[in-house]
This record gives structure tokens, C-alpha cells and sequence, in this order.
């Protein structure tokens, strides 16, 4: 594997990757977004219409009509689901519970032709953990996308060296749970790690014994592999993980990130928007940071990336998953769209406009709403902001989202006076008012902060404003905690730390009991 390595530091290795690289980068941007779709819908249906799905759905009639008509027909035959509608409609039945007490689910030929080998476990807050199907093609076509994305920065980086480097990859739980009948599932970075090919092995840290350490012990040797090998050149992960990280190096090595790690080009993030930490990151870097690129991965199929240049994230209907979009105005009261709301596909999206996000994917999923929304900001290319997940403050009927209160807490830290690290709003509905709980070192003026806090949110939420205004919102409460304190919290209360865990910015519990544990905890500090 070392021969590997050196051999791709030659010049003509070097060169076949760049043109490579180059190749990879003009075909994408060539490819006709509208067209790939129309494309990708009619391979779906024609390659599903065997399964028990697809003769439930009259895909065999679908896939011999023209684009126009099918899609029209498919709005028509298949309405919107959610995980429990799905669950409850097509996968319970091909679930059992061994005497472990373990899911063991089986589909064969259901959603999706064949058996699906692979399953993305994602533990909700107020629900049972979801198992999302991962078929072998949409593997395929995650590899594709990230290989990609990698083109097209290599592409417009003519003197980068991470062609020849490794990659540090902060990955959740690695894992996995054998579900009988060579099927598993576990986190979408552990099956994406596990199932990589072996020759990627020499290039991705760290190696499977850090990465079956318990948390705490794993970003202490994340963070000693990272200042002792000048080959990993990338990180990916989630931005307050990878920040973790960079400060842990910090603390260790006792000088400025530029001088430790003069070696670190790029980092890639996603998962959570990186706007409320971009402050400090630059502080850390003294405002010469590494290249940052943004994804926007799902366990249900790959859906943007950002290319080095643009300011944010294009669209990537690719990837074997068809697209259609309701108005975020059209979701009820939980975030979610009726079984037969007015859906649009790619063609019909316009700027401005936020939008839940549906997907019909190869790896069985049809019409299903993922909880994730969206705005576009331009059409040609899409380019598209991530705005939140189907969770946003509404307890007060002012529907917050999580981009805007993602948005005020970086307004806060460019202020100047505080350094806000991580973050939990939720609502004190007795009292009527937000509750925010900000995990700070700062001992800076909070009743300023939260005054800023509640006229940024005014600003951005046209609701949140005149709600203030008339008196049905009181003033906002926050509370500071300790640096490291909402981890704590997170680790001791919720059983959850590290990885690609997140602490959620908004309390999803219908009930607000996160906010108020969270709350009670960091009182009782």
C-alpha cells in the first residue's frame, strides 16, 4: 500500500489524475439537469416495474409511455409518503425481531428489483430508528457523485496535492448490525466505509481500530494523526466536529492551525450548515482557512455539492434519484405534505422559494418526503441553499425555521463580543418565549445578546416580528453554558456524542422536554 502512495506521487500518475479530473469536471457541467431527469424517472419506473410496488403503481403501463404522460400518470397513482407510511405500507411486512431484540428486515423485489443487501439507520429524537434502504446502485451512485465533486475541485486547482494525500474522515458509529441473509445496517458512513473499495484503504484515516474507539478517545487520535501525518490533506465530517477537532490540534500543539497544520488543504462539511461556526474557524486559521466545499448528503440519495468558486451549493439530479418539490407553505403543522399535495418536478422550481424536498430514488423509495428543505437562488445552474429539516419552531405558531435561527447565531458572532460554539433553541410555551441555550466561553453582556438575538430573528421571520410586536411572543431567555457543557449534556442525557451526531438547533420533541432537559442540566452545573 505504501508503494500505492509513492507511486502516485510520480509526475505522469500526477498528470493522468488532473486529466482525469479535467475530463470528469467538463462532463458535468455539459450534462442538461432537466434532461437528466426526465431520463432518470423513466430508468426508475421501467426498472421497478416487477416489484410489488410497481405493479401496485401500474409501472409496467408507465414505462411504456413518454415522459409527459407517465410523470403525469405517476402524480396521479402514487401519492406522498412519509418513513411511516412507507414502513407501514411496504417494509413492515418483510420485518422481524429476533431474540436480541434486533429489526431484521428482508426486501426482496418490493420497492426495488432484488434484495436490498443494505440499510441506513438514522435514531430520531420522537421516533424509532428509520431503516432506509441502500441499494447497490444508489452505493454506485454516491461513489459517482463524490468522485465528482472531487474532479471539479481538482479541476480549478492546479497546484493541489491531495490527489497524492489521505483524507480524514470523521464517520459516525462504524458498526455494523447483521440482520441475517448477508444484510446489514448501521450509519451511511459506516456502510460507506466498510463497503469502499480496498484500494482506497492506504488514502482514508483513521484506520478501523481508532475508529471503533469511544468518542472522547477517538478525536485524541483523530487529533494525533492529523498533527503527525502531513499526507491527510482533506478533512470531512460535520462542522462542530471537525471544529472539535481543530481545536483539540490547537490545544496540543500550542501554536496558531497555520503552522501546525500548513499541510491541511481542504475541509469538506455538511450535515449542518456551517454559517453559525464560520467565525470561529477563521479565528483558528487566523483568517487563512483551507479550502471549505459544501454537501449536502442524505441517507436517501446524494443531492448537492458545492463547487471551489461558487458561493454555494449546485443541485446534482444525477445521481439515481428523481426529484419533485412542495411548497414549504403546503406543509402542515408538523412539516409534512399531504399524501396528495402539489408536487413539481425541476423544471417548474422558481428562485426565492422554499421547498420541501421528495424523492423517488433507486433504491426503492417513491415519492418520499425526506424532511429536508431547500430555496433556490438561481435556476441556471440551480444553485440552492439548504434551509432547514421538517422541524422548525412553530409551538407559537411562528414557524421559524432552522436556516434563520442558524443565520442569527452567526449574526451574533460576527458582532464581535461573543464566540457562540453550540447552540439549542427551543420554546418555553408557559411562558411564551424562545428559550436559547448557548455553549459559550464568553462572560459577555447576555441580556445585550439576547435583545440582538430577538431583533436579527424579527428581521429574518415576518411571523416571529409581528407576533413580538402584538405581544403574543414574550422576550427571549438564554442561558450559557460552560465550553463543552451541551456535549456533556448530549453524552450523559441523550446517549448520543461525536461523530455524525448532531445537537439539534431546534428541540424536535413535541413536548419541548430537550430544550427544558437541556435546560435543567446546564443549571445544575
Amino acid at each position: 500500500m505504501a508503494l500505492l502512495r509513492q507511486a502516485l506521487r510520480t509526475g505522469p500518475v500526477q498528470g493522468l489524475i488532473r486529466q482525469t479530473a479535467a475530463f470528469r469536471a467538463r462532463r458535468f457541467h455539459q450534462r442538461d439537469p432537466l434532461a437528466a431527469q426526465r431520463d432518470i424517472f423513466q430508468q426508475l419506473v421501467g426498472t421497478a416495474a416487477g416489484t410489488r410496488f410497481g405493479r401496485d403503481h401500474d409501472f409496467p403501463v408507465l414505462a411504456r409511455l413518454p415522459y409527459d404522460q407517465a410523470y403525469a400518470r405517476f402524480r396521479q397513482l402514487v401519492p406522498i409518503r412519509t418513513y411511516q407510511d412507507f414502513w407501514n405500507d411496504y417494509f413492515q411486512a418483510g420485518c422481524r425481531t429476533g431474540i436480541d431484540g434486533r429489526k431484521r428486515i428482508c426486501l426482496d423485489d418490493v420497492t426495488w428489483p432484488g434484495r436490498v443487501r443494505m440499510f441506513c439507520e438514522t435514531s430520531g429524537t420522537t421516533a424509532p430508528t428509520k431503516y432506509i434502504p441502500f441499494s447497490d446502485r444508489m452505493f454506485q451512485e454516491n461513489r459517482r457523485a463524490a468522485t465528482d465533486m472531487i474532479a471539479c475541485y481538482l479541476a480549478t486547482q492546479r497546484a493541489s496535492r491531495i490527489g497524492s494525500g489521505k483524507i480524514l474522515y470523521m464517520s459516525g458509529s462504524t458498526e455494523l448490525n447483521d440482520m441475517g441473509g448477508g444484510i446489514c445496517s448501521g450509519d451511511m458512513s459506516a456502510l460507506t466505509l466498510r463497503f469502499r473499495p480496498r484500494w482506497l484503504d492506504p488514502f482514508v484515516e483513521p484506520q478501523a481500530p481508532v475508529s471503533a474507539l469511544p468518542w472522547e478517545e477517538k478525536l485524541q487520535a483523530m487529533a494525533e494523526l492529523l498533527l503527525g501525518d502531513p499526507e491527510i490533506r482533506v478533512i470531512s465530517g460535520v462542522p462542530p466536529w471537525i471544529l472539535l477537532l481543530l481545536k483539540r490540534c490547537a490545544e496540543m500543539g500550542g501554536r496558531p492551525l497555520t503552522e501546525l497544520l500548513p499541510h491541511l488543504e481542504l475541509i469538506i462539511h455538511g450535515g449542518t450548515s456551517i454559517k453559525p461556526y464560520r467565525s470561529e474557524f477563521e479565528a483558528l486559521f487566523h483568517d487563512r482557512l483551507p479550502n471549505l466545499l459544501e454537501l449536502l448528503p442524505s441517507s436517501e440519495a446524494f443531492m448537492a455539492f458545492q463547487r471551489q468558486g461558487d458561493a454555494q451549493m449546485r443541485l446534482t439530479p444525477f445521481y439515481g434519484a428523481f426529484f419533485e418539490f412542495v411548497r414549504f407553505d403546503d406543509l402542515d403543522e408538523q412539516g409534512r405534505p399531504a399524501r396528495d399535495a402539489a408536487a413539481i418536478p425541476l423544471e417548474e422550481v422558481q428562485t426565492g422559494q422554499r421547498y420541501a424536498v421528495i424523492l423517488s430514488t433507486c433504491s426503492g423509495l417513491w415519492r418520499y418526503h425526506i424532511g429536508d428543505t431547500i430555496r433556490f437562488t438561481s435556476l441556471a445552474p440551480h444553485f440552492i441553499e439548504f434551509t432547514g429539516r421538517d422541524r422548525f419552531l412553530d409551538k407559537l405558531e411562528e414557524k421559524v425555521t432552522q436556516g434563520e435561527v442558524e443565520r442569527v447565531i452567526a449574526e451574533l458572532n460576527a458582532f464581535g463580543s461573543w464566540s457562540v460554539r453550540e447552540f439549542m433553541v427551543g420554546a418555553d410555551v408557559q411562558a411564551r418565549r424562545h428559550v436559547w441555550v448557548l455553549a459559550t466561553t464568553d462572560e459577555g453582556n447576555w441580556e445585550q445578546a439576547a435583545h440582538l438575538l430577538d431583533a436579527a430573528l424579527c428581521g429574518m421571520n415576518a411571523d416571529y416580528a409581528t407576533f413580538r410586536s402584538q405581544g403574543r411572543i414574550n422576550p427571549p431567555q438564554v442561558v450559557t453554558a460552560g465550553e463543552g457543557t451541551i456535549y456533556e449534556w448530549s453524552r450523559m442525557v441523550r446517549g448520543k456524542l461525536g461523530g455524525q451526531t448532531k445537537i439539534p438547533h431546534i428541540d424536535p420533541t413535541p413536548d419541548s422536554s430537550m430544550i427544558t432537559s437541556l435546560r435543567e442540566y446546564v443549571g445544575r452545573g
